[in-house]
Formats: C-alpha cells, structure tokens, sequence
C-alpha cells in the first residue's frame, strides 16, 4: 500500500479533522500548522497573528481506497471557501481556505476541482482557497489532536 499525504486548511482545525476521519481510506489525520514563518510554532504563536501559519489537517491516505479528488470533495464540502481569512465565529489568517499540494498531480487536480466549484453556481461569491506548495508541517500541541472525539462531540460549527 503506497500512502499519501493530503493537507488543508479549511477554519478550526478541530471540525476540519473529525469530518476527514470518517473517510473510508484514510488512514490517518493530525492538526497543526503550515504556511508560515515561523519554526515550530505552539498554538499561542499562530493565534498571535505574526506567525503566517494556517491551521490545517495533514490527511493520510490510500489513494487506492480514496482518491485525491474525493479528499478535495470532501473540502469543499465542510467548509465556506468564500471567506476571506475566517470559517463562521472565528476569524484571522490562521483560519484561511488553502489547499496544500505535494506533486504536480495534486496541484493539478486542486486547481480543476476549484475551477469546477467556481463554474458550478455553488457558491454566491468568489472563492478564496489558496492553492500553494507544501511546507513544513508543525504538529499542534496533543490536547488539539482529536479534540472532538476526545470530548464527544461529533462535529464544531461547520
């Protein structure tokens, strides 16, 4: 089995995560941060605003039970991409609609997906998602990982 990475940013991570682990295929997910400048970087720092990172699900895959595109459905689908830098309640940067791509074939396939949303009338407004390279992925702090199932809950405001 040949895994692969998926990462998003689509607001709070803790909703973003719990809807991702009910994929069939998915093998695995983390919350953490990418995008930004600083190293290492505690949740206190990005929600700080000068750090440039997003909150963000790294998603582990078999791309032989679940294909990218259908992690790209599911994306659009949890989440208001229309939004510039804020998903419901919570607003700044760490909360912006991005797609984070590590091949050509991903970055390919965000940007079909996203010009299929903007034709398909979904969305009264302009999407937003950024389409970017991958960067260091930094872990968030354990008590983020799975936080809603920790507290059972099934899902935030999304």
């Amino acid at each position: 089995m040949a895994e692969e990475k998926a990462t998003f940013g689509a607001g709070c991570f803790w909703g973003v995560q719990a809807e991702f682990d009910k994929v069939e295929g998915v093998i695995s997910t983390q919350v953490g941060f990418m995008g930004g400048t600083l190293e290492n970087p505690s949740y206190r720092d990005v929600c700080g605003h000068k750090t440039g990172h997003a909150e963000v699900v790294e998603v582990t895959f078999d791309p032989e039970k679940v294909p990218y595109e259908k992690l790209l459905d599911v994306f659009w689908s949890i989440h208001d991409p229309t939004t510039l830098n804020r998903q419901g309640p919570d607003v700044g940067d760490q909360y912006r609609s991005a797609i984070f791509y590590y091949s050509e074939e991903q970055k390919a396939a965000a940007e079909a997906s996203k010009a299929a949303q903007e034709r398909s009338g979904r969305f009264k407004r302009p999407i937003v998602t950024q389409i970017v390279p991958a960067q260091t992925f930094w872990r968030a702090e354990e008590y983020h990982q799975k936080y809603l199932e920790k507290r059972g809950a099934a899902s935030c405001h999304i």
